[in-house]
């Protein structure tokens, strides 16, 4: 009941600062060109910047098998929402079925996640959560990819994966915790300062984002199914399979919140680029942000 509690005044703070993105979207305070270079901002600099803080501690043999773990677990659900996603959509066109696998495998744990757990599990589930969410990464550039084109230049999406900013924050964060290298207090401040500005740009852009939604993009049954299966059936499954291998309490929580998110916001920008429907591309991943609010919460009564 106390992660609830927390989750539900975590919601509330950030629909607050959705409102915010949604009205100054309404006065083009935020328009396209915005959304996007602040979506640079938060993925290039503000998220690295708050996981690597994140890896303030010292590095011991108890961690490393906490985290080689969770990167277990991590892989394993993925590969299960990859395997799920190839047959339970085939009653829908080629153009909507390669958007809802994709939706399925990847999603949101990264720009929306990480500011949830870090508000809800603090800077032990943030460590956590940055391992978490390697495997979702690395499915992205692969079979993600493979899901819209017959090909995929394995060399370019290994490069991707590795050089992503979140994870050179992860390999910065690890290796500062195994040396414990002293770095200067106003630099600290500075990362700190930095980091802490996630949450709140990452909802006021989500927030802008909602503003592309209209009561048709309701009438869509295939939004609703969708969103059944990424955000209740997926999580529900990842936290039996979590307990069933004995995770801590911690673990599990940040493991069934994180496969709990929306579709990943690459899903629309990606249908965009290999000829699949854009349009409903958007739809998926706003419609699902929505749904989220009100299913994340009630996720965390069950963990």
């Amino acid at each position: 009941m106390d992660s609830f509690m927390k989750m539900l005044s975590t919601q509330a703070l950030m629909l607050i600062y959705m409102c915010v993105g949604y009205y100054c979207n309404k006065k083009n305070i935020i328009d396209k060109p915005t959304e996007i270079k602040l979506t640079d901002f938060v993925l290039s600099i503000t998220m690295p910047c708050m996981v690597f803080n994140s890896f303030n501690m010292k590095l011991t043999v108890e961690f490393v098998k906490e985290a080689s773990f969770c990167l277990a677990i991590s892989f394993a659900i993925c590969g299960m929402g990859w395997l799920l996603g190839k047959f339970i959509y085939n009653r829908y066109p080629n153009e909507k079925k390669s958007i809802l696998q994709y939706a399925t495998l990847v999603n949101n744990c990264g720009f929306l996640g990480l500011p949830i757990i870090s508000s809800v599990l603090g800077e032990e589930g943030l460590v956590l959560a940055a391992i978490f969410i390697i495997p979702n990464r690395i499915f992205m550039w692969t079979a993600g990819i493979s899901i819209f084109s017959n090909s995929t230049d394995k060399k370019q999406a290994f490069l991707k994966v590795l050089m992503n900013p979140c994870m050179v924050a992860v390999y910065l964060g690890l290796l500062q915790a195994a040396v414990q290298l002293p770095i200067p207090e106003f630099v600290q401040k500075a990362l700190t300062g930095i980091g802490n500005c996630t949450t709140p740009i990452s909802m006021l852009l989500i927030g802008s984002m909602l503003t592309a939604l209209t009561l048709d993009s309701f009438k869509d049954w295939s939004t609703i199914y969708y969103g059944f299966i990424r955000l209740a059936l997926l999580p529900i499954i990842a936290m039996v399979f979590m307990k069933v291998l004995g995770a801590d309490d911690t673990l599990t929580a940040c493991g069934v919140i994180l496969t709990a998110m929306p579709a990943g916001s690459t899903t629309a920008l990606l249908a965009q680029k290999y000829g699949a429907d854009a349009v409903y591309g958007t739809k998926i991943v706003l419609t699902s942000v929505l749904f989220s609010m009100i299913s994340i919460p009630f996720i965390t009564l069950l963990v």
